[in-house]
């Protein structure tokens, strides 16, 4: 393969868009978090010659599929610690300065977590990454058209799932407002 290697200084200009595709991807901050930082650590260990500077992203992101996925396969193997609810402690620093909107955050990341995976790297790929959809489709290995089909349908289930959770909210307010 003809082109440069992958920069390791260019790594922390695309640290942003993997943090939120992998938050996408997991569901959760922390998770997220280490998923980025084993991410850089397997490309770091074997670099790699790219055709272009503009594949950086493409590859990074399907680096950081591979690896989430090779997590989920090792943590599906190892025996599951219980915790209560009384053990967990949630020390987010934005859940502490914008409660409001660390809710809306977390619950949209958590509504995009849950979409199948076909859907959820199509919406990932494009929408929290900022691929275009052929440059998506090539990171997925598939066609163009198929990546917009898959996009589309994403952004309906994630909003169908979020006014799903906002109805019953609207009926206890609602409620409570005629009490």
């Amino acid at each position: 393969m003809d082109g440069p290697l992958l920069n390791p200084h260019s790594l922390g200009g695309h640290r942003e868009r993997l943090q939120k595709a992998a938050w996408a991807l997991c569901g959760s901050r922390q998770d997220a978090e280490d998923l980025v930082q084993e991410t850089f650590a397997r490309v770091l260990a074997r670099p790699r010659l790219l055709r272009d500077e503009a594949g950086e992203l493409a590859y990074l992101m399907r680096v950081l599929h591979n690896t989430f996925l090779s997590g989920r396969r090792d943590a599906s193997r190892r025996p599951r610690a219980v915790a209560t609810l009384e053990d967990v402690q949630v020390l987010d620093w934005h859940a502490t300065q914008a409660p409001m909107q660390a809710l809306e955050v977390g619950e949209l990341y958590a509504a995009i977590a849950e979409l199948p995976e076909r859907y959820r790297l199509a919406l990932v790929a494009v929408d929290l990454l900022g691929l275009s959809y052929g440059e998506a489709g090539r990171s997925l290995g598939v066609r163009e058209a198929t990546v917009a089909t898959r996009l589309f349908r994403a952004r309906q289930m994630v909003t169908g799932r979020l006014v799903e959770e906002e109805q019953p909210a609207a009926k206890v307010a609602e409620l409570r407002a005629a009490a």
